[in-house]
């Protein structure tokens, strides 16, 4: 085995399980309320707009403080900043159990919001120092897999823990807020111990291999631009700028189906919450399997534009499919259409911001993309639920539709831009 197999599969195996988990844990905090909504909407008689704003503004804390965020990552260092981050929101997801009114709601949807801010963006950043290009799309793969997977544990997880209703005096939903807090503060404390900053500390790796690795993350930093600078100068990259809107497109239509698709698939199917909770799953799962295939394709031919674009485009026709379906039990392949758009999207266009920037101006841009699409968050959930309240479901998703689209198109045209065409990996040392 050379040198580089030897040393990606090391280092991919010490970091990338924990990471992981800690997305798992924290996707699971972010939607979960999609299943307690099945009775908690019920029982604190939340209406559909009340519940679709309060799943939207945990959006709106997490863009505000993103940015800011991932400079004290800069500061303090990515495993003590991540490891704060997951026992935090560890904490506020749990308090979730206390809510009454939509008011409070909303109060603790934001501080979530606000407590896991930096998570995702700061992953991205530390696994640039970690993985070189020719091996990044495939690691992004390994790490946002975790988003299906989490939805088809959640749902099922979810759907058992509404289940317990009664014991303990306490409601099914709020021993779902509970139980599913506590497992990022553990995975926060062990990222303390086994989180590394830099490969020239990993001591975990031989002399050879931390040579190498070094050596290569150093040699491609040349093929991007220089780094600003200062943090914030990154901030007036134009082509920055531009790279955030087919995100927002994304992320607006997948966290409107993220905090849907369980009331979606009740509609449709006139199913029980447990049964009801296990097709959501089971729709997550499917999609997961695209994940590190399309992370492979990309790596493969270097191709990150025109995978994203094919992404939203699958996204934009599985939209439709959902607005014609709306009685079909085939509106399941449409949702699974949109999950094999996440994966062709996500697994890709995370290769883009390192492309063109680097250093301390890298973990800026990157949560500045992540800020804008999180704003798209807030809006999905929200718009839904209101033009739902309202009676209409398919003015909503050709809405969604026209979102992928112009995304699709952005990201077509992105592929014409110098940096962001296949070139050759930079050359391996012996």
């Amino acid at each position: 085995m050379s040198l580089e197999r030897r040393t990606m599969r090391r280092v991919s195996m010490r970091l990338m399980p924990l990471l992981f988990g800690l997305y798992i844990s924290a996707f699971i905090d972010r939607v979960n309320v999609s299943i307690a909504a099945l009775q908690m909407n019920s029982e604190l008689e939340f209406s559909s707009a009340a519940f679709g704003l309060g799943a939207g503004i945990f959006f709106l804390g997490y863009a505000l403080c993103e940015v800011p965020s991932n400079l004290i990552l800069l500061r303090v260092g990515a495993r003590r900043w991540l490891a704060r981050i997951a026992i935090t929101w560890g904490v506020v997801a749990s308090a979730m159990m206390f809510v009454r009114t939509p008011a409070q709601f909303y109060a603790m949807r934001f501080l979530l919001g606000v407590a896991e801010a930096g998570f995702f963006p700061g992953v991205i950043y530390y696994l640039s120092h970690w993985f070189p290009e020719s091996h990044r799309a495939r690691a992004l793969a390994v790490f946002v897999i975790a988003i299906p997977l989490a939805q088809a544990v959640g749902g099922p997880l979810g759907g058992a823990l509404l289940g317990l209703k009664g014991v303990g005096g306490l409601s099914g939903w709020q021993w779902l807020f509970l139980i599913e807090g506590l497992p990022p503060v553990v995975l926060g404390i062990l990222a303390l111990r086994y989180l590394t900053e830099h490969p020239r500390d990993a001591d975990w790796l031989s002399q050879e291999q931390r040579h190498w690795l070094t050596q290569r993350i150093d040699r491609e930093r040349p093929l991007k631009a220089a780094p600003a600078p200062s943090s914030l100068s990154a901030l007036k990259e134009r082509l920055l700028w531009v790279i955030t809107l087919p995100y927002f497109a994304f992320y607006t239509v997948a966290l409107a189906f993220v905090f849907w698709t369980p009331l979606l698939l009740r509609d449709a199917l006139h199913t029980s919450d447990g049964a009801t909770a296990f097709i959501t799953g089971g729709i997550s799962l499917g999609g997961a399997i695209a994940y590190p295939l399309a992370g492979m394709l990309s790596d493969h031919w270097d191709e990150r534009c025109r995978v994203a674009a094919v992404g939203l485009l699958i996204g934009a026709v599985g939209c439709v499919g959902v607005a014609l379906l709306p009685h079909s039990a085939l509106r399941i392949v449409a949702l699974l259409s949109i999950q094999l758009c996440s994966a062709l999207f996500m697994t890709s266009f995370w290769c883009l911001p390192t492309r063109f920037l680097a250093g301390s101006s890298a973990a800026a841009g990157i949560a500045l993309v992540n800020t804008i699409g999180s704003t798209g968050g807030f809006f999905g959930p929200s718009i839904f639920g209101f033009l739902r309240q309202s009676g209409s479901d398919t003015a909503a998703l050709f809405v969604l539709a026209g979102l992928e689209l112009f995304g699709c198109i952005v990201c077509a045209r992105l592929h014409r831009v110098a940096v962001f065409r296949p070139r050759r990996a930079a050359p391996t040392a012996a």
